[in-house]
């Protein structure tokens, strides 16, 4: 079997460039193999940036490709084996149905005063001429809106040990840390100091605290309780079967660590790219001024120009590199090249994103393309598609708006630098090369405002 066209020089090459470097990889590849090449990683994968092959890949999920749990297990140390990201099949398929209806529609928009209050707290605490670090802070609103939406109102000692384990976890992004998940023989615990024996014991921790929450809200039903903890332990399959106390535990894993670091680190690239172009942000807070004191989560939500800002944040530098791993399941012939059984298929978000056919001056940021036209499912797509599409996309996207909303509205920002920032790898996401400082320059008289929570 013939693979596309990619570098000839030694796996384990391509290995730790992948892991230190893989955008200037992909970028490098594409430029000289084109929409289609093989990188020697754990195995040959074939990476896709062409939206037509991608159209193919991601609409013929479980006939074409399948998308096996067994190629996503960077992730099992920190998610577990029952997590939504690390399992497959009908056991992926009954898992989503159950964790789909918290997540979307109005139940989903209940969470808008809460991401509103948790906003005006945090940003109450900046200080008129003092700097702060927009991640740290972006990180505390995300981690405190995803604590209150899976356990409600939810305060107290179990919830402080819980968000501080998470923090401390998720902010371990060291070059060792990401050779461990990609090298599993160096997963090895040599004692409470060691790397890998540090994250073991954290985990463990993680664990028994929200086995804890699992525990008493069992010995203490409560129906009238509408946080997604609850509405998950009491959802039932097609066969009328709840979530064992297991997978509980793994799904709110996920919804913990991906419902908060993925969304802390868009938002920060947000604000940086609304800073950096004062006509931006100008346009931006021009827009949000317009929709009143009182503004309601329909308005925010689709309000044209913050979604363009929103949408072009995850363009220019998503979040997530690639889609999930396809495998091939029958002969098929993709971009020119007929793929045997078993190859492994990656598609590139970061590529696809940076066409300059799809977006010209791809490394520009203009929201305004997303006024001038629409994009398909295949051209722009931070969450991935198929079966294995983020099922967080809809708060993620609510979410971003709304915090966005609260704070240009209620503060007058700044960068503290403004230089050019390019993206690096930060555990198995993207994230800016260096922390970004800001400054309050000023608290807007519309800090008064609040949001109503109304989805008339």
């Amino acid at each position: 079997m013939k693979l596309p066209n990619g570098p000839q020089y030694p796996a384990l090459v391509q290995k730790l460039q992948w892991i230190l470097s893989p955008m200037s990889f992909m970028e490098a590849c594409a430029q000289r193999y084109g929409d289609i090449f093989t990188m020697q990683l754990n195995e040959p994968m074939v990476f896709v940036s062409n939206p037509q092959a991608l159209q193919q890949i991601l609409t013929s999920d479980t006939k074409e490709f399948t998308a096996p749990s067994d190629r996503n297990t960077a992730f099992e140390p920190m998610l577990g084996k029952n997590s939504l990201i690390t399992i497959s099949g009908e056991v992926h398929r009954r898992q989503r149905q159950l964790l789909m209806p918290p997540l979307h529609g109005d139940r989903m928009r209940t969470y808008g005063q809460v991401i509103n209050d948790v906003t005006e707290q945090v940003i109450s605490q900046w200080q008129v001429g003092k700097s702060f670090c927009v991640h740290s802070a972006m990180q505390l609103i995300t981690m405190r809106v995803i604590m209150q939406a899976v356990f409600g109102l939810y305060e107290g000692l179990r919830a402080q040990e819980l968000e501080e384990i998470l923090a401390a976890m998720l902010n371990e992004t060291s070059p060792w840390r990401v050779i461990q998940l990609y090298f599993p023989a160096l997963q090895k615990d040599f004692g409470p100091k060691s790397s890998w024996g540090k994250f073991i014991r954290r985990r463990e921790r993680v664990h028994q605290l929200l086995n804890a929450e699992i525990q008493e809200r069992r010995d203490q039903p409560d129906s009238s309780r509408t946080d997604i903890l609850s509405l998950l332990m009491a959802a039932r399959d097609e066969a009328g079967r709840p979530m064992t106390d297991a997978e509980l535990c793994d799904e709110l894993m996920t919804l913990l660590v991906a419902g908060h670091e993925t969304t802390a680190t868009a938002l920060t690239w947000a604000l940086y790219w609304i800073h950096k172009f004062p006509s931006v942000r100008e346009k931006l807070v021009q827009e949000l001024d317009s929709l009143g004191d009182h503004p309601d989560c329909n308005s925010i939500f689709k309000a044209p120009y913050l979604n363009a800002v929103y949408c072009e944040t995850l363009r220019i530098y998503p979040v997530a590199m690639l889609t999930f791993p396809r495998v091939v399941k029958t002969p098929v012939s993709l971009c020119g090249y007929k793929l045997e059984p078993n190859t492994v298929v990656m598609g590139s978000i970061y590529l696809t994103h940076q066409r300059e056919d799809l977006y010209p001056e791809p490394q520009q940021f203009k929201p305004e393309r997303f006024l001038e036209r629409q994009f398909s499912p295949y051209e722009f797509l931070p969450f991935g598609g198929g079966v294995r599409r983020c099922i967080g996309m809809a708060f993620a996207q609510f979410e971003m708006k709304v915090v966005l909303a609260k704070i240009l509205t209620s503060q007058e920002l700044a960068l503290v630098d403004d230089r050019d920032m390019p993206p690096k790898r930060r555990g198995l996401v993207t994230a800016p090369a260096r922390p970004i400082q800001m400054v309050v320059k000023s608290q807007r008289e519309a800090k008064s405002r609040t949001l109503e929570t109304s989805t008339k």
